[in-house]
């Protein structure tokens, strides 16, 4: 089973504090002892919201809106990777996505580079790569089953994003009934079974882990979130259709 686990945004990470050095090298522990033991299927982290944008479709119509953002209420539905030329080609392909789903709302900015965190050096005009995590629908959150033509769309959708050269990965969440949360205040650390609520935290990054059960997910989320302080992780489900 595959699962989505997302680390929410704190004050220093919103400020675009460099990670420190014990930090880094925990994440990278655990990284690459995750990969030996073929869990750890691949990861990105996210700049500060200042960076990101809001994007709404309603009606046909596109509003965008620039960060930096307080409350974001994210019930994050599925998510992609994207390798563009600028943020305009970004929503550009972004248009298509909701051409197919209709009205959608998603949050989009650049991920963090090794380069941005000192671990190698910065290429000449490099290509920027964002990720876009569009908000959780009522078909998703009641588990409902995509329709087959739409499924078949998004389908040729994907291929010619890939022929492109744009999409690096992409994927959908299962509902919230069947994801976890963990909580950490006051040093103790706390596992709250869904359904829940929108959260109010930007997702500051995520990781792809490939394990047997919604358990075991949640044992390697503790040992991630322990390595990166945040005050909240979520854990979902990637279903396969």
């Amino acid at each position: 089973m595959r699962f989505m686990v997302m680390h929410k945004m704190t004050e220093e990470m919103e400020r675009g504090l460099p990670p420190e050095p014990a930090l880094l090298e925990g994440v990278r522990k655990l990284i690459a002892e995750s990969v030996k033991d073929k869990i750890f299927v691949s990861g990105e982290g996210l700049k500060p919201s200042s960076e990101r944008v809001h994007v709404a479709y309603k009606d046909g119509k596109r509003i965008v809106t620039d960060g930096p953002f307080t409350e974001a209420k994210e019930l994050v539905g599925g998510f992609a990777v994207m390798r563009v030329r600028s943020l305009d080609e970004a929503l550009t392909w972004c248009d298509k996505f909701a051409a197919l789903l209709g009205d959608v709302e998603l949050f989009m900015g650049p991920v963090v580079e090794p380069w941005d965190i000192g671990l190698a050096a910065k290429p000449t005009n490099p290509p920027l790569r964002v990720l876009s995590m569009h908000k959780l629908d009522e078909r998703a959150q009641n588990d409902t089953p995509p329709d087959p033509r739409a499924m078949q769309q998004m389908g040729a959708l994907i291929e010619e994003m890939t022929k492109a050269g744009v999409l690096q990965a992409t994927g959908g969440l299962a509902s919230t009934k069947q994801g976890a949360r963990i909580h950490y205040a006051g040093g103790k650390r706390t596992v709250v079974d869904g359904p829940f609520a929108e959260s109010k935290e930007l997702v500051a990054g995520y990781a792809i882990i490939e394990v047997p059960s919604k358990a075991a997910a949640i044992e390697w989320a503790l040992r991630f979130g322990d390595i990166v302080k945040v005050n909240e992780v979520e854990v979902r489900p990637i279903p396969e259709w």
